[in-house]
C-alpha cells in the first residue's frame, strides 16, 4: 500500500517558482490498480519521483507498506519495482544481462534472478528477444525489457509512468493484460497517463491531477455520478475545467 499525504514540490525558473505538486494526496491500495490522470504537465510524473525517492518533497510525506519515504529510502526501493519516464537501457547488453544486473543489485542470488527472468519473460513475452544486445531494440521492446528489470526482485509495489507511451496497438495490449496480471497478484500497482481509455479499462481507482492539485478522485463510476456525465471523458473535462493535453 503507498499513501501520499500533502505532497509538495516546486521549482525555481527564470521568471520565477513554479508549483509543480501543490497538496496531492492519495492512498493505494494492494490488489487494486490506481491511476493517476492529467493532462501533459499536471504534476503526475513529478508526484511519481517523489514517490520512489528520485525527488524529495517540499513538504509531506509518503508511506510505503508503512515505510517512510523521507527516513527509510532504501527499505522504500527495495519494496517498489519502478518504470520511470526515461526507458533507458544498457545498450552493449542483452535483455537478460539487463534484468540480471538489476537483480544482482538487489542482492539476489544468481539462481533466483534465473527464475524471476522466466517468469518474466513469458508474462512479458520477451522469450524472442531475452539474448539479443538491447541496441537497435524498438519502443516496446525496451519498455519490456525496462520492466522486466524493475520487476526481478518481485516487489509487493509496482510504479509505472506512461507505461504504454509509444507502444504499438499490440504490445498496449500485452502490456494491459500484464498490469491485470501484477493486479491479480495483489499487488499496489500505480500507473500514470493522459489516455482515457487506457484508465477506464484498466484502473479500479483513479485520481485526477491538473495544475498540480487532486481535483477529483474514486472509481470511474464514481466520478461519472459526481459529475453528471455519462462518460469518464466528459466527467475529466469537467474536472480539470479545460480539455488542453486532453487524449481519446
Amino acid at each position: 500500500m503507498i499513501i501520499a499525504n500533502d505532497l509538495h514540490k516546486a521549482f525555481k525558473t527564470k521568471t520565477g517558482t513554479v508549483k509543480a505538486v501543490d497538496g496531492v494526496s492519495f492512498q493505494a491500495h494492494d490488489g487494486q490498480i490506481t491511476g493517476l490522470l492529467g493532462p501533459n504537465g499536471a504534476g503526475k510524473t513529478t508526484t511519481l519521483r517523489m514517490l520512489y525517492t528520485l525527488m524529495t518533497p517540499d513538504s509531506g510525506d509518503i508511506r510505503v507498506d508503512g515505510l517512510d519515504v523521507a527516513t527509510q529510502p532504501t527499505a522504500v526501493r527495495r519494496a517498489l519495482g519502478v518504470l520511470p519516464d526515461a526507458r533507458g537501457v544498457y545498450k552493449r547488453l542483452t535483455a537478460r544481462e539487463n534484468i540480471a544486473y538489476f537483480g544482482e543489485l538487489h542482492g539476489m542470488p544468481s539462481a533466483d534472478i534465473a527464475r524471476r527472468t522466466e517468469a518474466l519473460s513469458k508474462a512479458l513475452d520477451m522469450t524472442d528477444i531475452l539474448d539479443r544486445q538491447t541496441e537497435g531494440f524498438s519502443q516496446g521492446q525496451r519498455t519490456k525489457t525496462a520492466i522486466a528489470r524493475a520487476l526481478v526482485h518481485d516487489p509487493r509495489n509496482v510504479i509505472l509512468d506512461e507505461p504504454t507511451n509509444g507502444l504499438d496497438v499490440m504490445t498496449t495490449r500485452a502490456m494491459r493484460e500484464f498490469l491485470k496480471q501484477l493486479r491479480a497478484e495483489g499487488r499496489c500497482v500505480i500507473f500514470s497517463s493522459h489516455i482515457m481509455q487506457e484508465v477506464a479499462a484498466l484502473c479500479d481507482r483513479i485520481v485526477i491531477i491538473a495544475k498540480g492539485h487532486v481535483v477529483a478522485a474514486g472509481t470511474a463510476d464514481e466520478l461519472r455520478e459526481r459529475f453528471g456525465e455519462p462518460n469518464l471523458e466528459d466527467a475529466f473535462v469537467k474536472a480539470i475545467g479545460t480539455t488542453e493535453g486532453l487524449q481519446a
